[in-house]
């Protein structure tokens, strides 16, 4: 467990790599080995309860001697970047929990669900020495995708009676998860949707090697099925341990902050260019862009 110095270090860390620019993190020195943690990521529509199911589960870990880092990302307006930081209110009660580190942060200008950084700022966390990191995604456009270069295990949330199953099925997302949770499952419709869901990933969606996507319902207000879905995190991380590559894991991430890194810049390049430019052809507009996208040493 981290002393009181220790998280405030952590705390500030994270902070400055989540507002770090492209060139920043270009110069910056690389980090050193950590300890490897077991990442999980949980996603899913605004609303459907991620928050609040990972701070019931966090609370769980954390009572049977776990030490857990939470990364929540929340989402930024398109026009101030500006956020409320409501994750860590809705985890309040298990950030109080000496074994639990607790980080909400901005999406700021970030595409994917995701935060500037995330990759490095989760590295940062298991080189804290944590057993577990959770990342919980804002759930919008292509997050369901990027958070599986990211992570270990992927829990998907649904809410029943919402046609968030249609969406995910036109999405693909149901490929990723690798786990499928229906939360509010005290709510009407529940039962209907988790069947159709479980049929959908039996014999549509592309199955992992010896892996079947487990699709749990779970009420955090009852209780009802956390027990099912540790178990069920439990099971996909020892599937995990002889059905995953390292080095393809590696490459995954890595290829992940390049992209990261090069799309933000590309945004800052095409915020740079002048009416002059936008009214050029499109072959010369392309060109000034290249030119101009690599930041300058």
């Amino acid at each position: 467990m981290l002393s009181p110095d220790e998280r405030r270090d952590l705390a500030r860390e994270i902070s400055r790599l989540a507002s770090a620019s492209v060139e920043q993190m270009l110069a910056a020195p690389p980090a050193a080995p950590g300890r490897s943690a077991r990442r999980i990521g949980f996603t899913g529509p605004p609303g459907v309860g991620k928050s609040t199911l990972v701070g019931s589960l966090v609370e769980r870990r954390a009572a049977r001697g776990t030490s857990v880092a939470v990364l929540a990302i929340d989402p930024a307006s398109p026009y101030s970047k500006g956020a409320i930081l409501g994750d860590r209110i809705r985890m309040d009660r298990a950030s109080d929990n000496s074994r639990v580190f607790m980080r909400s942060v901005s999406s700021r200008d970030s595409q994917d669900g995701m935060c500037n950084n995330v990759a490095d700022i989760l590295t940062t966390l298991e080189a804290s020495g944590f057993d577990e990191v959770v990342l919980e995604t804002v759930g919008v456009g292509q997050a369901e995708h990027a958070v599986k270069a990211l992570v270990d295990t992927v829990v998907l949330l649904m809410q029943p009676e919402t046609g968030d199953a249609i969406q995910a099925l036109k999405a693909g997302i149901l490929e990723v998860a690798d786990i499928i949770v229906i939360s509010k499952s005290d709510l009407p419709g529940s039962a209907r949707m988790r069947e159709h869901l479980a049929s959908t990933v039996r014999f549509g969606a592309k199955r992992a090697v010896d892996w079947t996507t487990p699709v749990l319902g779970v009420s955090v207000d009852t209780g009802a099925g956390l027990e099912e879905l540790e178990q069920a995190l439990d099971a996909h991380a020892q599937w995990a341990t002889t059905h995953r590559d390292a080095v393809a894991i590696q490459r995954s991430r890595m290829r992940y902050r390049v992209q990261d890194l090069i799309l933000r810049q590309l945004d800052h390049t095409l915020a740079s260019l002048d009416d002059t430019d936008y009214a050029a052809a499109l072959p010369a507009l392309y060109a000034a862009t290249v030119k101009k996208l690599l930041p300058r040493p």
